[in-house]
């Protein structure tokens, strides 16, 4: 009788569990579980991907994400932009310059691009040459961003005066397409 109740109970319990699965592609907003696999959807892009990795914090899987991206559209400016960032806040600084300075090639009225390579260049001390990349971020940018105008301040005090430091507790705010932006804090 015991047994038959437990049988019966994890039957019932299993066919919840079950029931709960049903709509795998829907998405549930206020659910803290990733929605199931959508195989009648069309996949979400790359790049788009990569971005919100990005602002999680996860760079290796942001890079990823680029990658995987590059190859359906190409290394665009965008793409080396995010592989860049990413790099970046990483701590690998030469590949970050490389990779924006090549981004920069495609696309040198990119506001973003000049200031994500301004907050390299202050990482590896080229005060002077990250202050001019923020000038013309800020120029392209019109002034609308805020984390342009604090990165030109801070790279402009740090060129009249080499030993401001702030405290050694300055924030650099990467910029990226769209309507969220990164910050990368500097590791003391």
């Amino acid at each position: 009788m015991i047994r038959a109740r437990f049988y019966g109970a994890a039957v019932l319990g299993t066919c919840v569990t079950l029931a709960a699965c049903g709509d795998r592609g829907a998405f549930d907003p206020d659910s803290p579980y990733a929605p199931g696999v959508a195989r009648n959807e069309q996949a979400v892009d790359a790049t788009l991907v990569g971005h919100r990795l990005m602002h999680a914090g996860e760079y290796e899987l942001a890079i990823d994400a680029f990658e995987r991206a590059a190859v359906t559209h190409g290394l665009t400016s965008d793409i080396l932009l995010g592989i860049g960032s990413a790099s970046l806040g990483l701590g690998r600084l030469q590949t970050a310059e490389r990779l924006l300075r090549q981004a920069l090639d495609q696309d040198e009225r990119s506001p973003e691009i000049w200031n994500n390579l301004g907050v390299v260049l202050m990482e590896l001390g080229e005060t002077s040459e990250a202050s001019q990349s923020f000038q013309r971020a800020y120029a392209l940018d019109d002034g609308a961003s805020d984390s342009i105008r604090d990165n030109l301040r801070f790279a402009l005090e740090k060129l009249e005066n080499p030993e401001y430091n702030e405290d050694n507790d300055q924030n650099y705010k990467l910029v990226r397409r769209g309507s969220s932006d990164y910050l990368i804090r500097q590791i003391p």
